[in-house]
């Protein structure tokens, strides 16, 4: 008889006192090399988290009380991207103790599409965001806030909404290309520069949660409010191909993100669960059922923590597999 699989384990801590859901994470460094974690709240609060003390440093109010979904934070100052259901991306000034909004974005559609960003340089950074109207992707360069591309589908295709973006630029290439998760569970890589779709492909039967793209494999994932993942890869950088589906035992996955080293790849699912799989061959290695809600997001750091954010105003942070 095979001996029986280990029980998973529990987390590594557990941080608590964001007062509602937990919608967005991000980890970053702070003062003196310090990793801290981020975290945007159903209540619009976005909280700095010690991970040595495993405690709020702060709590960031720049969104009048809306869900805070994405967070991102730019080197430079160190500065935060906040982006929340009241329809404005906040730039936060977070240098030497700071807490204050410095500038912000006003977006066109309120949907559930996070941001993506790309560093174009030391100082320049290129954002992706929902546009006007239903299908509408708006590429805008910063700090300048300048509209470098808007990519709408053409009559008639009917994607429907933008769900998940991935701003990527290949090493070898110039051009920064989109990657866009649509309603109708299709993936369309766009060239940003000549607002064309290079390759589109159906994914999924149900709108496109999530997606996570591995760079150096050209190879990325995706969920959905179905019970599969979808892996596909970029041929040339130029054509989607679905390689295969990897069947879940409940439907929907609310976020998927896999680990900067491209070892393993984490999902947060609607069945309150956080699902590990070994990344190049979607061997399933854990489930995490730790959390009592939804699981909306989860997060790496580069030391190979993991963190999910739920419905049950938890996050959990855990160390699986670390990186060798």
């Amino acid at each position: 008889m095979a001996a029986p699989a280990p029980p998973p384990p529990d987390p590594q801590f557990v941080l608590r006192g964001a007062h509602s859901a937990v919608h967005a994470l991000h980890f970053c460094d702070g003062a003196e090399g310090h990793p801290l974690l981020l975290s945007g709240s159903l209540h619009g609060l976005v909280h700095i988290w010690s991970l040595q003390t495993r405690r709020p440093l702060a709590a960031l109010d720049g969104h009048g009380g809306q869900c805070v979904t994405w967070l991102h934070t730019l080197p430079r100052g160190p500065q935060l991207l906040s982006q929340g259901r009241d329809l404005q991306l906040c730039v936060w000034d977070l240098a030497e103790g700071r807490n204050a909004v410095v500038d912000a974005v006003r977006l066109e559609s309120m949907g559930f599409c996070r941001a993506s960003i790309l560093a174009e340089g030391p100082q320049r950074w290129m954002v992706a965001v929902p546009g006007r109207g239903n299908d509408e992707v708006q590429v805008l360069e910063l700090p300048s806030k300048t509209l470098v591309s808007c990519l709408k589908p053409e009559a008639g295709a009917r994607l429907g909404m933008p769900m998940c973006l991935q701003l990527w630029q290949a090493e070898s290439s110039s051009r920064p290309l989109l990657l866009a998760g649509y309603e109708d569970g299709s993936l369309a890589l766009w060239d940003v520069s000549t607002r064309k779709v290079c390759s589109r492909v159906a994914c999924h039967s149900e709108p496109v949660m999530g997606l996570a793209l591995d760079p150096w494999r050209a190879r990325g994932v995706s969920g959905s409010a179905e019970k599969a993942l979808a892996v596909w890869s970029l041929e040339g950088q130029q054509a989607l191909q679905v390689r295969g589906t990897h069947e879940l035992t409940n439907p929907g996955i609310a976020d998927v993100k896999i680990r900067p080293d491209s070892k393993i790849l984490a999902t947060a699912g609607w069945d309150h669960r956080v699902r590990v799989f070994q990344w190049r061959t979607m061997r399933p290695l854990a489930v995490l059922a730790f959390h009592s809600a939804t699981v909306h997001c989860v997060a790496f750091d580069t030391a190979g923590l993991l963190a999910a954010g739920s419905g049950d105003q938890r996050i959990s942070v855990w160390s699986l597999y670390p990186p060798t």
